[in-house]
């Protein structure tokens, strides 16, 4: 067994002891919550290993990748395919959610049986509505420090590009620098080897704090609502997966089992930019170049994130269903459009999509308490929806290789960076 599939293993036992443990502690603990607090710690501890990894390992892997592509003609051009597929995949996402929620109708149940909180009943989730001036003045950093500092992707995005087409203009003399830059982007991908094999005991720590904190009964309370969101999250895959066979033909099976693990790893933490070193590693394996996977996967992280977005319709039409308010198809397709702009820029922010979703039922005259539906279950919604995300940028970088005739034989070495063996 390589190492690869021994982590996997690791990480599925510590889901299935997490569940165990977590059970045991909420019907046997005098106090279930400290416990829960403790494990807690160990999870964030984790996170915060991830986090430090992520904006050295995006600039360097991109700034790398960018000065070698020599061409700003060619980076826009990438750009712009890698956009196209993102409005079209959010699309996708935002108008399955929204068909779904309709077809399955899951608040009328709650509505039915009076079961809601009520009107006044304050979420404590705040909402922050995001204008069209707010996203586009946040896109460009103030300082890089300060963008890194707070793991703002998309902002060190924008410097990578800058920092590399620059890079790439002075020529020869830019070289050493890049060359160093190249040496750094070893050493963080050695470094997530390193962290990563902690993520078991992350993974045994968080499922058994949501567990010991909300019983396994909050499954069975809920166990309607959640099926039917997952039903439409494995039918996003299978739609997300078909639309991406188009491109790739067969190999898109093989590009599923290279996600397996970031995917599993995303879904037990439910953070996807947990699995974003894992997830640029297993394209690379794939065949995308690095200089292509370094560019396109970072933007995938702000701008699509079709598991959140699925979720976002689904849940705030589930919402107004429980509230017994009926939206017409209208207002259905105007809070679409609002969420394609709303849920920018979200990845990596504990639980953005209940911000998000605050938001949205606030501008639709949709009583905010009904958040509180979803707070006890939103930790397993947001398991699936953060494996969806992980999913849809892979398969979106992989359709960008292709489209760009740059996706290469996953047998042979990669022309832009022989990495080092990861531990």
């Amino acid at each position: 067994m390589n190492n690869r599939n021994r982590l996997t293993l690791y990480i599925i036992v510590g889901l299935v002891l997490g569940i165990v443990v977590g059970y045991f502690a909420n019907r046997h603990l005098a106090d279930p919550k400290a416990f829960a607090d403790t494990m807690s710690l160990v999870t964030t501890l984790f996170l915060r290993l991830i986090k430090m990894i992520i904006a050295p390992l995006v600039f360097a892997t991109l700034v790398v990748g960018i000065a070698k592509m020599g061409d700003a003609k060619e980076v826009g051009r990438i750009g712009l395919k890698a956009l196209t597929w993102f409005i079209l995949a959010s699309l996708v996402s935002l108008t399955l959610g929204l068909i779904l929620v309709n077809l399955f109708r899951p608040g009328d149940a709650l509505a039915l049986a009076h079961a809601v909180p009520p009107v006044g009943a304050s979420s404590g989730v705040t909402a922050a509505g995001l204008s069209m001036k707010d996203f586009i003045s946040h896109l460009v950093p103030t300082s890089i420090i300060d963008g890194m500092a707070k793991n703002e992707i998309l902002q060190i995005v924008i410097f990578s590009v800058f920092f590399g087409v620059g890079a790439a203009a002075v020529g020869p003399r830019a070289e050493p620098m890049i060359a160093a830059i190249d040496g750094l982007a070893h050493v963080m991908l050695k470094v997530t080897g390193y962290v990563m094999n902690f993520a078991p005991i992350a993974v045994f720590a968080a499922v058994t704090g949501i567990v010991a904190t909300s019983g396994v009964q909050v499954l069975s309370t809920y166990g309607v609502f959640m099926g039917e969101f997952y039903i439409g999250i494995a039918l996003l895959w299978v739609v997300l997966t078909l639309i991406g066979g188009v491109f790739l033909g067969p190999r898109i099976l093989r590009l599923l089992g290279e996600l397996r693990e970031p995917t599993l790893l995303a879904f037990s933490t439910a953070s996807s930019e947990a699995a974003y070193p894992k997830t640029l590693e297993g394209l690379e394996r794939f065949g995308v170049r690095n200089r292509l996977a370094a560019f396109v996967l970072p933007i995938g992280y702000s701008f699509n994130l079709d598991g959140s977005m699925m979720y976002c319709t689904f849940a705030t039409v589930f919402i107004a269903q429980a509230y017994g308010i009926e939206m017409a198809l209208s207002a259905q397709m105007t809070m679409m459009l609002v969420l394609m702009v709303t849920s920018k820029g979200i990845a990596g922010v504990p639980r953005a999509s209940l911000v998000v979703i605050a938001a949205t039922l606030s501008q639709f005259n949709i009583p905010e308490a009904g958040l509180l539906l979803l707070l006890g279950i939103d930790h397993f919604l947001d398991m699936g929806r953060s494996a969806t995300n992980v999913i849809g940028n892979g398969i979106a970088t992989a359709v960008v290789a292709k489209w760009e005739g740059d996706l290469q034989n996953p047998l042979a070495p990669s022309q832009d960076m022989a990495k080092a063996p990861l531990a």
